[in-house]
């Protein structure tokens, strides 16, 4: 009775675990699909449905508005290099400064280690910010988007963790044989620390990709505009009924507002997504070996 009784409460809390589990991932993948399937329905159908995931009346008149120009596919482009060059450089200025770090003979470690800490907390602001990008020449250029957030300290910490775990013999045999401290942490450090690299690669694109405000801030041009900007300058368009239409169709109907807000979010949130499965098998991996020991 004591084993059956265990297995039936068992299998009661398996039931349980699925039916939670199961309602919490309806709750977070239905406002997704609602929203894909709001970008092709049509003005109608937004105001008489007011959840769906199938639309009635099928249409790109949203889709054909954000993509009516060549503009939205060059700040594609610019989001892309934007995106991946950051992320080099973001990876590139962590693991060097991660590598020392987690040697625990490096003089002067723990004072690197505070003040690293202490910009978690204080930070020098806006306006400050902005005044040092002014006077390095950086306004209105690429190098004001990836440099100033080269390396994130709370991903360092995480990073320089996971490289002290390594083992030591493995470093001491290299040198052994010859090897520099540069050829030790590309040849044998990087190789092993693939899923934490990995992880925190997909961290530092996600932030490239969305970022919009610092290209407010500091890019002028608008052709130099990464995806995110010209995505809100559609949706203000689309609000205000007003702006340069003139490279556009001249026959062209105006697609219904909500409908336009959806399709950018579409457009500005696929792509990214689409990195995931590839990174997806040492998410998990690198974040908690990084984390939980050290």
């Amino acid at each position: 009775m004591s084993r059956q009784h265990r297995t039936v409460s068992g299998t009661i809390f398996d039931a349980a675990n699925y039916i939670l589990l199961g309602i919490a991932a309806i709750a977070a993948i239905f406002p997704f699909l609602y929203v894909i399937a709001g970008s092709f329905a049509s003005d109608a159908e937004l105001t008489e449905r007011s959840v769906f995931i199938i639309p009635e009346t099928f249409t790109l008149g949203a889709y054909r508005f954000i993509f009516s120009t060549d503009t939205i596919l060059k700040s594609i482009g610019v989001s892309v290099f934007v995106t991946v060059c950051g992320t080099l450089i973001n990876l590139l200025f962590t693991c060097t400064m991660a590598y020392p770090l987690a040697r625990r003979g490096l003089m002067g470690r723990n004072l690197m280690l505070n003040m690293i800490v202490v910009t978690m907390v204080f930070s020098g602001g806006l306006i400050p910010t902005y005044l040092v990008i002014r006077e390095l020449g950086m306004l209105d250029s690429y190098w004001a988007l990836m440099l100033p957030g080269a390396i994130n300290a709370f991903n360092l910490i995480i990073i320089k963790n996971f490289f002290q775990e390594l083992p030591m013999e493995l470093e001491e045999a290299a040198r052994i044989d010859g090897c520099t401290d540069i050829g030790i942490l590309w040849k044998i450090v990087l190789p092993l620390s693939k899923p934490v690299l990995a992880t925190f690669a997909l961290f530092y694109a996600v932030s490239h990709w969305n970022d919009f405000f610092a290209s407010l801030i500091y890019l002028n041009d608008p052709a130099k505009w990464p995806l995110q900007v010209m995505l809100r300058q559609i949706v203000l368009l689309s609000q205000a009924a007003a702006g340069d239409l003139a490279s556009m169709d001249p026959n062209f109907v105006k697609p219904p507002e909500q409908s336009v807000k959806m399709a950018v979010i579409v457009v500005g949130t696929v792509p990214i997504m689409l990195v995931y499965p590839f990174l997806q098998k040492y998410f998990a991996k690198g974040v908690l070996i990084g984390s939980v020991k050290g």
